[in-house]
């Protein structure tokens, strides 16, 4: 009678209740829930659910229960490993192997066949001996933490492309109720078999690469072959078919506590492979990926706006492998500035850097900048004599730290000739300098940029986002201004702009070209601006990779694609179309508000050098090492030694305004990029008042 009792416990209301929390086993489901069933399960205990009938005057009672009724379908609460394993494969049967021990603490053993192979459980009665017999079962579908959180998720989430062996830590537990996507950093390691990272079946459940060695039994992989068919695997998993037995070898752990990143190595035919994430699987998945992008050229994250755009040039990098390195290595000599973003200088919204490559080796890699900022200048502390900064926006610092180092590098080929061979100029055969070979500068952005990359794309791409569905609206592409003294973009207006010294310093708001387009000028006319134009070739950034919200639509669309109509640009001069990537773990939104500091570093710095944004100067009143006096003092010491060997004839430079305008092409250049913006109607370029530019040095 007993037997027949426990044989029956599926129907058995006690039974479930007892079986739910066997073992410690955690009821995800319940302690996981929204609000909402968290109240309807406490029998019209949470208060928020009670207020809102009585405010409506029903006492609320009479038409809270209804209320409470209209869910979301649903398993309230987990079900047991025994009733999850019998909606699978319905009408097992379960068997008494053995029973030992004392009367007062007997020990079962029962076991159950499924697919042909036998999984035993045991236990102080025969019903958890079942129990643990059915858990075992279930893992040989799944690798899971418990039976539960298994069928939950093989059940309700293969629709969404739940990273099976990740953490726990990586998702919220509503997640395992089927009722929300994953996380999407996550989702970005499966390949489905259409390549958009759609299970192909229901029934291929795979085993990750840390469980083979496990004594749980499991079903046979496939056999490896040189593109597997990886329905809903990870990297690492993938990995271990083509290259079985790799070791991962943890490298290091940065960041802030609220944004830890960790870096994973593996070694594979003798290259080494780094990844990083926000735990050390992460770190392995991205470690893998790159292995299988580098060595088999499988790119398993098929969503079309997180796709890189490859540039039309010199590609030295894989862009993942490429676009992942320089992230690393900005956020890593950010984190060295910072005495590990422990420093008051460390709080940031935005952090941008440039990296600089001169071979095919990521390795080789040098950091040459790395600032913070998102403010401007306040117009009523601009400088007539070239003393302020007026664009503090992380990115916009960071180029002027490049100018900063090309000019210490035009200055150690101009010093002697051993120093020469390590600059990264040679003598150009058309006149001035240009880069040596191979070498490459990359530009970090934690973010998109301020402007028309970011207007229209203020979420991270979702794996359903098929890009850009109203490209030809008005506003896509529009010249957009900084506000002054905050944050945010407004379009020019439709006629041209004409800012005034004495209409800024009576009230009027100084405007700022937005980040996008900034960037897009770049683009046009170079990174090395007008004065060093006289002394090197143009020269551009040959990547521009974004930490979050990397959409490739928009953001091409914002750098180049907007102005592909330019014409008659002067010799050397082109429109530079770099790669465009976003990095494997997108940085998480920096909460909190806006810091009214920028800080800047170039690579031979001892350190920080920390500005407040809405003076342009530091907060002693100083002026920034990065402003136009400092460089036009550099420019006129190199000036004195290459009057002979300029790439335009400037006879005797005074001005600063003056100066730039004898940069003919760069001048001739700029028109053309104005043009080009009026002609597709994106609004007129915007510049500062003249007399900002109206000093020399003897001033």
């Amino acid at each position: 009678m007993d037997v027949d009792d426990e044989e029956n416990m599926s129907s058995s209301s006690t039974d479930v209740k007892e079986n739910r929390n066997v073992d410690n086993v955690p009821p995800k489901d319940s302690s996981g829930q929204g609000a909402g069933e968290g109240t309807q399960l406490s029998n019209g205990g949470g208060s928020s659910s009670r207020k809102r009938p009585l405010e409506e005057g029903n006492n609320g009672h009479s038409k809270f229960r209804p209320k409470k009724r209209k869910k979301t379908p649903g398993p309230v609460l987990p079900k047991n490993a025994l009733m999850q394993l019998n909606e699978i494969k319905p009408g097992l049967q379960y068997k008494l192997l053995s029973q030992t021990g004392p009367v007062h603490a007997p020990m079962f053993v029962m076991a159950v066949e499924v697919n042909g192979q036998v999984f035993e459980g045991s236990g102080p009665t025969k019903k958890k001996a079942k129990l643990h017999a059915a858990e075992k079962a279930l893992r040989s579908f799944v690798q899971f933490p418990n039976a539960s959180e298994a069928h939950l998720a093989m059940g309700r989430t293969l629709s969404v492309n739940t990273d099976f062996t990740s953490d726990q830590a990586d998702f919220p537990d509503t997640l395992f109720n089927g009722f929300e996507t994953p996380v999407p950093s996550d989702a970005s390691f499966y390949l489905g078999s259409n390549g958009d990272g759609s299970f192909s079946s229901s029934g291929d459940y795979s085993l990750p690469s840390s469980a083979v060695a496990s004594s749980l039994s499991q079903s046979p992989l496939p056999a490896p072959s040189p593109y597997p068919s990886a329905s809903g695997k990870n990297p690492v998993m993938i990995l271990n078919e083509l290259r079985p037995g790799l070791k991962y070898e943890f490298l290091s752990e940065s960041g802030e506590s609220h944004a830890k990143n960790f870096v994973m190595a593996v070694a594979v035919d003798g290259q080494t492979f780094e990844g990083s994430g926000r735990n050390k699987k992460l770190a392995k998945a991205r470690a893998a990926q790159s292995a299988l992008a580098s060595l088999f050229n499988m790119q398993l994250d098929q969503t079309p706006s997180r796709q890189p755009i490859p540039s039309e040039g010199l590609q030295l990098h894989l862009p993942q492998v490429l676009a992942d390195a320089v992230a690393r290595l900005v956020v890593d000599k950010f984190s060295d500035l910072t005495e590990n973003f422990t420093s008051p200088h460390a709080r940031r919204k935005v952090l941008a850097g440039i990296v600089m490559t001169t071979g095919t080796d990521v390795k080789d890699a040098l950091v040459i900048s790395v600032s913070t900022g998102t403010k401007c200048i306040n117009g009523e502390y601009m400088s007539d004599r070239g003393l302020a900064l007026n664009d503090c926006h992380a990115e916009i610092v960071s180029r002027r730290c490049l100018l900063k180092f090309l000019y210490t590098q035009l200055e150690l080929y101009l010093s002697n000739k051993e120093d020469q061979q390590k600059s990264i100029f040679i003598k150009s055969e058309r006149g001035g300098f240009k880069l040596k070979e191979n070498v490459q500068f990359h530009l970090y952005i934690s973010t998109s940029p301020c402007g028309d990359a970011r207007i229209f794309s203020p979420h991270e791409a979702a794996q359903e986002d098929q890009g850009d569905r109203h490209p030809n609206r008005k506003a896509r592409g529009q010249l957009r201004t900084k506000i002054e003294s905050g944050e945010g973009t407004i379009p020019v207006r439709s006629t041209t702009t004409i800012q005034t010294w004495d209409g800024v310093l009576q009230g009027e708001r100084l405007l700022t070209m937005s980040c996008s387009d900034k960037i897009a000028r770049w683009n046009v006319l170079g990174i090395q601006g007008a004065l060093l134009s006289l002394f090197v070739e143009p020269i551009y950034f040959s990547s521009i990779i974004l930490g979050s919200l990397y959409h490739g639509d928009h953001l091409s669309r914002a750098v180049y694609q907007r102005i592909a109509e330019i014409e008659d640009l002067p010799p050397l001069y082109t429109l530079n179309r770099p790669l465009l990537s976003g990095i494997s773990n997108a940085e998480a939104r920096q909460p909190g508000k806006a810091p009214n500091f920028s800080v800047n570093w170039t690579v031979g710095d001892t350190g920080l050098e920390v500005i407040n944004a809405t003076t342009g100067k530091d907060e002693m009143g100083r002026a920034s090492r990065l402003c136009k006096h400092a460089f036009y003092s550099r420019w006129m010491r190199i000036h004195a030694k290459l009057s002979s060997s300029l790439r335009s004839k400037i006879l005797k430079p005074n001005l600063y305004h003056e100066t730039k305008q004898g940069a003919t092409e760069y001048q001739t250049a700029k028109e053309c990029l104005f043009k080009a913006f009026l002609k597709a109607g994106l609004g007129a370029w915007v510049e500062k008042p003249i007399e900002q530019d109206q000093f020399s040095l003897t001033v």
